[in-house]
Parts: structure tokens; C-alpha cells; sequence
């Protein structure tokens, strides 16, 4: 999978000021073009800009994503200050699981959905992650781990859902953090990233992705 060492160097940095506010927006995707790569995302390879196309549906603008035998994350570069926002919140909704995906198994770990947050590590291996999935198959609650070890998996959703609707998500990205690369200080976001893949399982994968938010405890 060619998702999980994205560097993140070639955006401008686009600070999110603290605000007295339960939530700031990250993205909504409100001034990106619809049918178009977002601008202010980059894709790990240039392939990905057919993967991610911004459409909008009953006034709610979101990122698409339809990967075909692909396995390549957008991510866009956005800083905030996760002690006073460590809730990260997002919607989104499955519209195809990749046929045999199983995270748990190298040679099927592709997802319909996943979000990243991003935090700097290395030039040379790309940030630490926290990648929260949409799992066919694996079950909520379980804790996988890849790119050595410096992307850690929580898998949020398991299964198809009764309906098509989207699907609202809130986490302590912060606490997770901690617990999971197990660090006691507060890290400073590098941004956030997606990934809708399916190059492991040789087949299709499609997932929607809209109003990312940080918001307080």
C-alpha cells in the first residue's frame, strides 16, 4: 500500500487561530471547485488526483473518492492547537467496500474510508499518523499498526451500514495519540489526511468524505 508515507511539504502552512468556539473548521471544502482535486490538498502521487474529486450534494460539498486497483492518501496541510481543540470530527459514508479488504492481512488491507491525523516525524519516512478506518470486516474497537509502526490503526466502523446516509465521527484524537504511541506531551498537527484504497485487493473501493472539524472536549 502506498498510502501511509506521505510527506507533506509542498503545501504553504495554513494555521487555524484559536477561537472561543466548540469547533473550527479544518476543511468543508466551501471554496474548492466541484469535479476537481481539491487545490489545497496534495496527493501522495499524481494518480491521485483522479481518485479525489470534490462534488457536492444537496448544498454539502465533500470529497469523493473512487480508487481502482489504487492505494494513494490526499492529505492536506493544516496546523491547530490540539490541547485546546483535541476532538477531531469529520462525516462520511461508504458507497463501495473493496471486494476481500481485511485490514488485519497485508495482502488485503485496503478500507472504503480512512482518516489521518498527521503529526510531523521524518523527512525521509513521512509523519506519525493515527488512521481511524471504516472496516468491512474488522471489528470496532481493534488496534492494528503498519509503516512500522508509525501509522496506528483504530478501526472506528465495521460492516455496511443500514443506510445510506452519512455518518457523523468525533474522537479524542489527542488522547488516542498519546495512548497509542505512548508520548506524554501535546504534538503539534502537521494536518489531516484520506485515504479510499484498493490496489491490495486488485479491485474498487468508493467512499465520501465532508466537514472536517477540531473542536474542544
Amino acid at each position: 500500500m502506498q498510502g501511509f508515507g506521505i510527506v507533506i511539504v509542498a503545501l504553504a502552512a495554513a494555521p487555524v487561530a484559536a477561537q472561543q468556539t466548540e469547533c473550527t473548521a479544518l476543511e468543508d471544502f466551501a471554496k474548492a471547485k466541484v469535479g476537481e482535486f481539491p487545490a489545497d490538498w496534495k496527493p501522495r502521487k499524481d494518480a491521485g488526483k483522479d481518485v479525489y474529486k470534490v462534488m457536492e450534494e444537496k448544498g454539502l460539498r465533500f470529497l469523493h473518492a473512487a480508487s481502482t486497483g489504487l492505494g494513494i492518501q490526499a492529505a492536506k496541510q493544516v496546523e491547530w492547537d490540539l490541547e485546546q481543540y483535541p476532538m477531531l470530527a469529520w462525516s462520511w459514508r461508504p458507497r463501495e467496500f473493496p471486494k476481500g479488504g481485511d485490514e488485519r492481512d497485508s495482502g488485503t488491507n485496503d478500507s472504503a474510508l480512512a482518516v489521518y491525523l498527521l503529526v510531523p516525524y521524518s523527512r525521509i519516512t513521512g509523519p506519525k499518523a493515527v488512521k481511524y478506518v471504516w472496516s468491512e470486516r474488522v471489528p470496532v474497537g481493534a488496534h492494528l499498526n503498519s509503516n512500522y509502526g508509525l501509522t496506528q490503526v483504530l478501526v472506528l466502523r465495521s460492516g455496511k451500514p443500514d443506510k445510506d446516509d452519512w455518518v457523523e465521527e468525533k474522537v479524542n484524537a489527542l488522547a488516542d495519540y498519546k495512548k497509542l504511541f505512548g508520548e506524554s506531551g501535546t504534538p503539534k498537527p502537521a494536518g489531516i489526511a484520506v485515504l479510499t484504497d484498493s490496489d491490495d485487493t486488485r479491485s474498487s473501493a468508493q467512499g465520501d468524505y465532508a466537514n472536517f472539524r477540531a473542536c474542544r472536549r
